[in-house]
């Protein structure tokens, strides 16, 4: 079925327009409006700097969108959503051009490719009850897989963390290698 909706691929250099200033990874833009309906708010670059060594990368990410607004039903089949959709890219743009930027992309985008990795995502909300943990894990995990161009099944040890963080709701992301499990047989 034909959809009106382009696809990216985010691995290559061609994606959907996304104000430069949100891909700016010196610092948080700023905008006279605020409120879930401006991308600029929703989508603001965070104020802490990626961390890119040769075992980890860290970088600091909005808070994804909840659940119920990840996903559309379509003729009774459920896709991602246009807010999913712009946060996957937003992130995946983020993330590779955090990459990019760091001296060591070569050696550790090859270890990403080949190493099992650990997934620690901490999620910092406005508030303690209103969300999940695991409902921005998903999209989270997705996104940065995507934006490293990764399978997220390299992907064998995941940690959830929930802080409370009124003034800068967050996700701080770190993907890190680990050595592989012992199995004895």
């Amino acid at each position: 079925m034909p959809s009106d909706q382009p696809r990216y691929n985010l691995r290559s250099s061609r994606f959907p327009s996304i104000p430069k200033n949100l891909l700016q990874i010196s610092g948080r833009t700023q905008s006279s409006k605020s409120g879930p309906s401006n991308p600029e708010t929703a989508l603001r670059t965070p104020s802490h700097l990626p961390v890119v060594t040769s075992d980890t990368i860290k970088v600091t990410l909005p808070v994804p969108p909840s659940i119920n607004h990840q996903y559309a039903t379509v003729n009774g089949r459920r896709l991602l959503s246009s807010t999913g959709r712009t946060y996957k890219t937003y992130v995946g743009q983020y993330v590779w051009l955090a990459l990019a930027q760091s001296p060591v992309k070569s050696s550790l985008h090859n270890r990403l490719r080949s190493e099992p990795l650990a997934l620690s995502i901490r999620f910092f909300f406005a508030s303690a009850l209103r969300r999940d943990l695991d409902g921005g894990l998903k999209i989270a995990q997705d996104a940065v897989c995507e934006g490293l161009g990764l399978n997220d099944n390299r992907i064998i040890e995941t940690h959830l963390y929930k802080h409370v963080d009124k003034a800068d709701p967050r996700i701080e992301v770190s993907l890190s290698f680990i050595s592989p499990p012992c199995h004895s047989g």
